[in-house]
């Protein structure tokens, strides 16, 4: 029985120091992500249902590309941007709009019926909205998006910004065959009167258009959400800025 625990003992140490090895990248996975056990064998990332997803395909890839067929390396492509003030993107840089489908759906569900079964509904800002959304349970998205709500209630200020949230949604992006993150419950829309999207501006969906950024969403609804985990699509060339998502993963 002393034997046996010993051998644990160093499985575990050696498990660790492995770890410690990773790209820092799989180590933001596994920091953002624990209830998903993620490890990796040199090649893949495999979760805690045995789900393998290849890590680095290799493959050197930009545009339309990049988008369709990422692997897991090419979603940390571009480091997002935290704490900048009057951030403009440069031309093209779009992180965290480069995700992996096949992680998404072993971590939220394949389809419409089985992210469903995840979802949970919670009151948007009671004081200031008052309306009812739904947003997954799992990784505790829901957690994180009620103490966004619960901040952002304390600012009459906001209040026209945060009317009209809109969150789960099982569609394909226009002009794509890639699923929305709303497919998958963990992405929230705000009022769409004072919001900016590059397809709507440009009228096309061209990622090679020339853009001119626009944004009319305040800094403080940007700095409340990412010191819960979600990404602002505003930080995007491709500029989205009523969209928010989760992507613990790129704010480590």
């Amino acid at each position: 029985m002393k034997l046996l625990s010993i051998i644990l003992a160093l499985l575990f140490f050696i498990t660790t120091i492995s770890a410690q090895e990773y790209p820092k990248q799989i180590q933001n996975l596994i920091s953002a992500y624990p209830n998903f056990h993620i490890q990796y064998d040199g090649k893949y990332i495999i979760l805690k249902e045995g789900q393998k997803i290849i890590y680095d395909d290799r493959i050197k890839k930009s545009g339309e590309l990049l988008l369709n067929k990422p692997s897991i390396s090419d979603m940390f492509q571009s480091e997002y941007p935290k704490n900048v003030n009057n951030y403009i993107p440069s031309k093209d840089s779009d992180p965290g709009r480069i995700r992996n489908e096949d992680f998404m759906k072993a971590m939220y569900g394949s389809n419409s019926p089985e992210v469903q079964k995840n979802l949970v509904t919670i009151v948007w800002c009671p004081k200031l909205v008052g309306s009812k959304i739904r947003i997954t349970k799992i990784n505790n998205v829901h957690l994180q998006l009620q103490k966004i709500s619960e901040e952002l209630d304390k600012h009459p200020e906001l209040q026209k910004y945060l009317q009209g949230a809109t969150t789960f949604n099982w569609r394909i992006i226009k002009g794509t065959n890639r699923l929305s993150t709303h497919s998958f419950g963990t992405s929230i829309d705000l009022n769409v009167k004072f919001s900016n999207y590059w397809q709507w501006d440009c009228k096309c969906t061209n990622e090679e258009v020339d853009l001119k950024y626009k944004n009319q969403i305040p800094k403080l609804i940007v700095e409340i959400f990412e010191k819960h985990g979600f990404i602002w699509g505003g930080k995007w060339y491709h500029y989205d800025t009523m969209h928010f998502e989760y992507r613990p993963d790129l704010l480590n």
